[in-house]
């Protein structure tokens, strides 16, 4: 807060706070996580060449991967980085780039059993994004299942229990 009854959110933002968000805004932000999924499981592949390495460097040859391997790879890093970031936060990193919250059907915070099946649904059966597109509450299949919602929301938590003592 900057100061006494001035919002850091923009003013065109300020009717969408708390609104579902559309399909654009998701899939942006899903691309970003998708985006980051990749770098991780990059680095995981380049954690365990590198160790390989130091182990033995005379005889070093780059890991060996299989189409196989590597999408249970990245299955499973997508699902642990969607569990952990909304049962944290309620966002993915994308989700903070776009301004983007899940909540649950009371609007608060996903817990961790709910943040854990959410992600599997989503990486599972990613295409049930786009029946944001058909629904008149702007929710995916994933949403409709789990009675999530996700929401314009701009301000950190901290910032709304700040502005919530003062004001």
């Amino acid at each position: 807060m900057a100061g006494r009854g001035v919002s850091p959110l923009p003013r065109v933002a300020r009717p969408y706070q708390g609104r579902r968000a559309g399909l654009v805004s998701r899939l942006v932000a899903s691309a970003v996580d998708a985006a980051v999924v990749g770098l991780l499981v990059g680095a995981g592949y380049a954690g365990v060449t590198a160790i390989r390495f130091i182990l033995s460097p005379r005889g070093f040859t780059f890991p060996d991967t299989s189409l196989l391997l590597s999408m249970a790879a990245g299955f499973g890093v997508c699902v642990a980085y969607l569990t952990v970031c909304w049962w944290s936060s309620g966002r993915t990193y994308g989700d903070l780039l776009m301004g983007l919250r899940v909540v649950n059907l009371h609007g608060q915070r996903m817990h961790l059993a709910g943040s854990l099946v959410r992600a599997l649904l989503c990486t599972c059966f990613p295409i049930g994004l786009f029946w944001v597109a058909l629904s008149r509450e702007n929710r995916s299949a994933q949403d409709l299942v789990l009675r999530t919602s996700v929401i314009y929301d701009w301000q950190s938590r901290d910032d709304q229990r700040l502005r919530r003592t003062r004001g």
